[in-house]
């Protein structure tokens, strides 16, 4: 069936989680459930994916499946391919946190400076009367 069904595509993404304070990449699948196959449909080949074991539904009206389109596929694609090393830091100098996950979780600080290369932040936390230097994970503050 090689000549009729060319490509089977699992979309899946990587993510960046902080366990146990430390930072872990996962990859976790975009749409739970769902397999992108691009085949030439006639009898014999759908009559295969129909019959994959765990196969339960396709998307579309009836038993007919819809063509996704190309533009969606390179979309998908893309979002596959974006590497999770990214870090997107929503805070500057001088905002307002609070620390949600390490061993200051609770506490409100300072932003002093921002690292967005390593993705991560310094953060003045009062502590006993006077102001500490925390250096942080982005995932660790959320903004005020």
């Amino acid at each position: 069936m090689e000549d009729k069904i060319f490509n089977v595509l699992v979309p899946k993404e990587k993510k960046v989680k902080i366990k146990d304070g430390k930072r872990k990449e996962t990859e976790e699948k975009i749409y739970p459930g769902y397999v992108l196959v691009e085949m030439i449909v006639t009898d014999d080949s759908w009559y295969i994916v129909r019959n994959t074991p765990n196969v339960t539904g396709f998307v579309g009206v009836g038993t007919t499946p819809v063509p996704v389109s190309q533009e969606e596929v390179d979309t998908l694609k893309k979002r596959m391919g974006v590497e999770a090393s990214q870090y997107k830091i929503e805070v500057s100098v001088g905002d307002i946190v609070k620390i949600t996950d390490g061993p200051f979780k609770d506490f409100d600080g300072k932003v002093s400076e921002v690292d967005e290369q390593r993705g991560k932040v310094k953060v003045f936390v009062n502590m006993f009367g006077r102001d500490t230097s925390v250096e942080l994970d982005s995932l660790q503050i959320k903004k005020l």
